[in-house]
């Protein structure tokens, strides 16, 4: 289903997409179900859920930034249903800590896809080896 809308700056940073009443039926509706978002030829997974009393869809900056596209921006989106499991490519060395401890690798399987991606990104956002090693730890010691 593709909308034009403007694009929303709600608070300090966060940023999403009002998804008209209308896509949400025809989605299937709900409070919360996964799509895929489509924005200047980006596309990427996200959930449509109720944020203030609306359905939105979170725009990150790094998507802002790869779209083009700012708060303020009218934005053409195609959402599309995405019911497709979900998986999130664990790096080696998380991996590998992770079946270290199989306590940790059970609960980290028991995790939503968004916050095993919050773990992940934690890990692979980090810019310097030590870093890295400090907040694989920090997901173990979470998960322990």
């Amino acid at each position: 289903m593709k909308f034009t809308t403007i694009l929303q700056l709600d608070g300090a940073t966060a940023t999403g997409i009002r998804v008209p009443d209308d896509v949400v039926a025809a989605l299937g509706g709900g409070k919360r179900f996964p799509v895929q978002v489509t924005i200047n030829g980006v596309t990427y997974p996200s959930t449509v859920a109720t944020m203030k009393g609306e359905p939105k869809v979170p725009v990150s900056s790094e998507i802002r930034k790869l779209a083009g596209i700012k708060a303020g921006d009218e934005v053409t989106v195609e959402l599309t249903a995405d019911d497709k499991p979900r998986s999130v490519d664990v790096p080696e060395d998380l991996a590998a800590a992770l079946a270290a401890d199989s306590a940790a690798a059970e609960r980290f399987q028991s995790l939503s896809y968004s916050n095993q991606r919050r773990h992940v990104l934690a890990v692979t956002g980090a810019r310097t080896e030590e870093t890295r090693s400090r907040r694989i730890a920090a997901v173990l010691a979470e998960l322990g």
